[in-house]
């Protein structure tokens, strides 16, 4: 029997995870899937053929120890899915820059160094919005993600600019069709496109994962969007066995990358009733 790993985190719980769909299919198949939070210190991973990165949903607040951790998964004899150089690659959410570089539509953002009040203030003008979302280089799950307008509160502004001290946060327009239409998310498996979902925040929020009251729907994305979504991989150094990428529509229409994904995704896999057999079977193709 073979054994894999599936890296997690010392507790689920707040969290939504469809991972036990693929795990039921997986032993199914003779193979053996052991959940290791990617804390725990007596983690064997010589034991395991593959440990597949699931859902460390809080190495955003330890991310230099997380790298370490799963530097120690490279050197052993397991095959880290997806590979480290994936995951240093896709850490810093200056990947969006390289995607950029490389011809894809990215929400517009700024660049903020370690930036004052004022500083998050004066993006209002330079992106010509009235309504800003500011968010952090590394994150998860939408911590320390703030919206602002020009009139939000000082106070706002302090929490803001604190959270960011000695860092670099990322400044994007608040996009209106997130909350009006929804964001796509495209879900690739092997390479290959499997399922998508649509994500909308509830009432008054912004925020699209399902932890913060956000809805998700399947959905049969447009064809723009999948032919969009496949081409945006073109800079990413290397074969992934999963990958979500998460779409929106600026006011022109034109697709842009919000997110993508590459580490810990969520993969939606209750939203496609083949979706679970696709990600079992792409993994038995890595062993």
């Amino acid at each position: 029997m073979h054994k894999i790993a599936f890296l997690t985190m010392d507790s689920l719980q707040d969290f939504v995870a469809y991972d036990h769909l693929v795990v039921d299919r997986l032993n199914g198949s003779g193979i053996q899937v052991d959940e290791v939070s990617w804390r725990c210190p007596a983690a064997r991973w010589d034991d395991y053929r593959l440990v597949v990165i699931r859902s460390p949903w809080d190495y955003q607040s330890s991310p230099n120890q997380f790298l370490n951790v799963l530097e120690t998964i490279e050197q052993s004899s397991a095959t880290l899915l997806n590979s480290l150089d994936i995951v240093r690659w896709n850490i810093r959410k200056l990947y969006l820059q390289k995607l950029e570089q490389s011809g894809t539509t990215i929400v517009p953002t700024l660049w903020l160094n370690s930036p004052h009040e004022q500083d998050l203030q004066d993006v209002f003008d330079r992106l010509n919005v009235g309504e800003i979302v500011v968010k952090p280089l590394i994150g998860a799950n939408a911590d320390n993600a703030f919206r602002l307008t020009p009139a939000s509160l000082p106070e706002t502004f302090r929490q803001a600019a604190m959270a960011f001290h000695g860092s670099i946060a990322l400044a994007q327009p608040f996009i209106r069709s997130v909350v009006e239409r929804g964001e796509y998310s495209l879900i690739f498996l092997d390479g290959q496109f499997s399922h998508a979902v649509v994500k909308k925040p509830k009432n008054g929020d912004f925020r699209v994962q399902e932890e913060h009251g956000a809805s998700i729907a399947p959905c049969s994305p447009p064809q723009d969007l999948v032919e969009f979504a496949q081409n945006s991989h073109a800079a990413v150094p290397g074969s992934t066995l999963y990958s979500r990428v998460d779409i929106v529509r600026l006011e022109n229409e034109q697709p842009a990358i919000m997110e993508l994904e590459l580490i810990e995704p969520s993969l939606y896999l209750s939203y496609d009733e083949v979706a679970p057999e696709r990600f079992a079977k792409a993994i038995c193709s890595r062993l």
